[in-house]
């Protein structure tokens, strides 16, 4: 299933989105506000919804706090280019990635295949196998993480990066690998997403049993999963 839900009032630039997604086999149902948009992402059966945070009435902010409430479906953001609060908010409220428009019909479909070859993807371990690092555990073919037996409610892209993470435990991983492992694309210059996600993992993560976080900033080498 690759239904792509698009949720923007520009109308003539979602006819141009829709077209070319559509031309590159991505089914397409277009909606033109916040209200609806939601409403449409949390009844409808969609692989992702690409949201524009600047509309008028109940915003994309609003609706991605409405969509989060009730669904972890991959969630893309359109931005204006250095916007940079309403990307870190948007990031903060569970959102995936995040596209700066102006942006090519190219760019956007090309943003929305590399979340849902993450998000869609065959375990690189196979069917049953479970990650364990001390009260972490993972369930990649299921996409279900426990901590301490507890159910960890994340997004897709916070499930990639923990798996990431958990799969050099004990080791540091950069940002860039973060980044392409991750969220299926290169880190670009002043790119804030990992950090974001990963401030995100750390208060939805327990804590060691000295009392640290698990997951630790190495100083110029990226960020470390702790084993206990």
């Amino acid at each position: 299933m690759n239904n792509v839900l698009l949720i923007d009032d520009d109308v003539e630039l979602v006819g141009m989105f829709a077209e070319y997604l559509e031309q590159e086999g991505f089914p397409v149902t277009c909606v033109h506000n916040g209200e609806d948009g939601a409403r449409a992402a949390l009844a409808g059966s969609y692989a992702i919804a690409v949201l524009d945070v600047m509309m008028p009435g109940a915003g994309g902010i609003e609706a991605l706090r409405q969509i989060r409430a009730g669904s972890r479906m991959p969630v893309l953001m359109l931005t204006a280019r250095g916007d940079d609060a309403d990307r870190i908010l948007g990031l903060e409220l569970g959102a995936d990635d995040y596209v700066a428009k102006p942006c090519t019909p190219r760019e956007l479909t090309a943003r929305v295949r590399a979340i849902l070859r993450r998000t869609q993807a065959v375990p690189e371990s196979g069917p049953g196998v479970v990650l364990s690092v001390g009260k972490l555990t993972m369930l990649p073919e299921q996409r279900r993480a426990t901590w301490d037996g507890q159910h960890l409610d994340l997004t897709s892209t916070e499930f990639n990066l923990l798996e990431v993470l958990a799969r050099h435990a004990g080791r540091p991983v950069s940002k860039n690998d973060l980044s392409e492992q991750g969220l299926g694309r290169p880190l670009a210059r002043f790119d804030r997403n990992i950090d974001v996600h990963l401030s995100s993992l750390r208060h939805k993560l327990g804590p060691l049993s000295d009392g640290r976080s698990c997951l630790q900033t190495i100083y110029r080498q990226g960020y470390q999963l702790i084993k206990d």
